[in-house]
């Protein structure tokens, strides 16, 4: 079986924004407020973060479930990792997600500023300085026969589209307009002639659209 190059559960508006703005450590999403884009995901029985029993169950729920299914490693963008730009000013910062990340495999984060690997919990983060095509392959490398799961965010994913990389993803659209923000498309109808493309409404009022490489 192929190594496949995976999207999965990544969430943007109907007018195709997947995060704002003018991030910052308040503030990881920049000016759009995260709740109006994953409140899909939120309320499934199925999300990790859950503290209270219930959650609702079906299409959304299937993909929550399947957020982990058969991935080996995670590759992810800086700001995906954290705020900061530039050189790193000190090596303190270590996620957003303390000391129990939940990816539970080996994370390539890209960055021209790379530095040492660390480890929480079952995640080791690695910080590579490389073109898409080599990162992947080290991230294959890493996931050992297993699939590679393509976090984000927005800039990182064009990326990967761009150099031809993406194998299939899931982009789930948000009932809700942000207008500005940084943008994965005008519409996904783009991704037509490279992607079979079937578009699957939930009763949440978010779209699912799934792609998969011709």
């Amino acid at each position: 079986m192929p190594q496949l190059l995976r999207v999965q559960n990544f969430t943007v508006s109907s007018d195709g924004v997947g995060a704002g703005e003018n991030q910052s450590l308040e503030r990881p999403f920049g000016h759009v407020d995260p709740g109006d884009l994953f409140a899909w995901a939120g309320a499934t029985a199925s999300w990790p973060n859950r503290t209270d029993p219930g959650g609702s169950r079906g299409l959304d729920d299937y993909f929550t479930r399947d957020f982990a299914h058969n991935i080996g490693a995670e590759i992810m963008g800086r700001n995906k990792f954290g705020p900061q730009r530039g050189p790193w000013k000190d090596h303190e910062w270590r996620g957003w997600w303390g000391d129990e990340p939940p990816f539970h495999t080996p994370v390539f984060v890209l960055t021209h500023h790379p530095r040492p690997s660390f480890t929480l919990s079952d995640t080791t983060f690695h910080f590579v300085d490389g073109d898409p095509a080599t990162v992947l392959e080290q991230a294959r490398e890493a996931a050992r026969g297993k699939d590679v799961r393509l976090g984000g965010g927005v800039t990182t994913i064009r990326q990967f589209l761009d150099a031809d990389l993406v194998d299939t993803m899931h982009v789930a659209v948000s009932p809700v307009k942000l207008e500005s923000g940084l943008r994965l498309w005008e519409s996904p109808d783009e991704l037509r002639d490279r992607f079979h493309l079937e578009v699957v409404p939930s009763p949440s009022g978010v779209v699912h659209h799934l792609f998969w490489r011709r």
